[in-house]
């Protein structure tokens, strides 16, 4: 069954001005993206770039990227989202996966495999992906967000605290980690493109607003996320300066 990848890119940005459009050997960022996605999926999608700005649209233009033009004044990328949905013209039933535009190393196989939850998972209106941490640094870091699963893998919840709690070996702080290791979210998602139409609408959860989490609102509101578990961290994405000289520094030695 065919797909859509949606990448959602926006030209305004705080750290990194203009950064849909940040050249990385020759091609604009936003462009990479879409390229990295295409490169290794299973089975046949269609990758579009919800822009907000024409120079993104021009830019996808030029390299053969297709791109819609959305708002600039959406509050949140879900609402980009949705109405690149409507643009499309997609049906209720169809599946969108949301890959962000500054993640030039994304591996594809992880966009399929994100993709592939609803196709199996015919209960859930969305997926995502996490990985095992390794790190008690990472575990303690509330910049990076944890989930714990139930036995069918859907997410219970999702927190900036270190969750699972392992309460007889962090008596005296965290010092180890707990086996099977906590999961690391990692920030793609899929959606059934009904739910995220709906999904904008639906008011906030006062668990969502707490921890800065949007995806916390389609559990408070009863809607099921199935997680993908990956063995690997994905490619870093790009926030900084710093973060785009070294991606750069990535593409230039390759052959």
């Amino acid at each position: 069954m065919a797909f859509t990848v949606l990448i959602p890119a926006r030209l305004a940005s705080t750290r990194l001005p203009d950064k849909p459009l940040a050249d990385i050997a020759g091609i604009p960022m936003v462009v990479r993206v879409a390229q990295r996605v295409a490169l290794g999926l299973q089975q046949p999608a269609r990758i579009v770039v919800a822009a907000d700005h024409a120079s993104i649209l021009e830019a996808c233009a030029r390299f053969g990227v297709e791109a819609v033009l959305t708002r600039q004044d959406h509050a949140s990328g879900s609402d980009r989202l949705a109405e690149a949905c409507d643009l499309l013209g997609l049906a209720d039933e169809d599946i969108v996966v949301n890959v962000q535009g500054d993640e030039p190393l994304i591996d594809p196989a992880l966009v399929q495999a994100v993709a592939d939850l609803l196709l199996r998972q015919s209960s859930a209106s969305m997926g995502t992906a996490a990985h095992p941490i390794d790190s008690v640094e990472d575990f303690k870091n509330p910049n990076v967000v944890k989930v714990v699963l139930n036995a069918a893998g859907m997410a219970l919840y999702f927190s900036r605290a270190p969750i699972a709690w392992w309460r007889d070996g962090n008596a005296q702080g965290i010092r180890t980690l707990a086996q099977p290791a906590p999961l690391r979210h990692i920030g793609i998602y899929s959606y059934r493109a009904g739910f995220l139409r709906l999904f904008p609408t639906l008011a906030q959860a006062p668990i969502e607003i707490t921890e800065a989490l949007e995806q916390l609102r389609a559990l408070w509101h009863g809607y099921q996320i199935a997680v993908y578990t990956s063995r690997t961290a994905p490619g870093a994405g790009v926030d900084t300066p710093e973060d785009l000289e070294r991606v750069r520094a990535i593409f230039a030695s390759l052959p």
